[in-house]
């Protein structure tokens, strides 16, 4: 990839909690595949966080949140040659059952409680849970 082509991009990943559990599917064909990961993408243009977290948890497994509030911010350059720009949301479930909407991306969505997870997480996932256990809004990865 030429060097004038490379940009940070803004992901916004959601940890969604229901009853004390938090929404988990495993990632396919990019990077971190084969681990689990809460729902998430890209913010797209003129997008809010919280319009985004919405969108994105729609789109992937089709469930409706509520309560959605900021919980961190890094800057996430593990995966290089892409270099993230990550926005931690949670929020609490409002309605639906998860269903696999995007089967390219995901499998098999499924709740889990936080002091039981399944293993390996997803980087960008596990940052919000650590920063949503020890309250730390801020993380600055390098």
């Amino acid at each position: 990839m030429p060097e004038e082509k490379l940009h940070p991009k803004v992901g916004v990943g959601v940890m969604i909690i229901k009853n004390k559990q938090v929404l988990l599917g495993k990632r396919k064909n990019a990077h971190g595949a084969e681990e689990y990961s809460f729902t998430g993408g890209h913010l797209e243009y003129l997008e809010s966080f919280e319009e985004c977290a919405i969108r994105e948890t729609k789109e992937e497994c089709g469930l409706k949140i509520t309560n959605i509030r900021f919980q961190l911010l890094a800057n996430l350059k593990i995966y290089a040659p892409k270099h993230y720009v990550h926005i931690g949301m949670v929020a609490d479930w409002l309605k639906g059952e998860p269903q696999v909407l995007e089967p390219d991306s995901m499998t098999d969505w499924q709740w889990y409680d936080l002091d039981n997870l399944p293993q390996p997480i997803f980087l960008a996932s596990k940052i919000i849970i650590d920063s949503y256990q020890s309250g730390q809004q801020y993380l600055l990865l390098d």
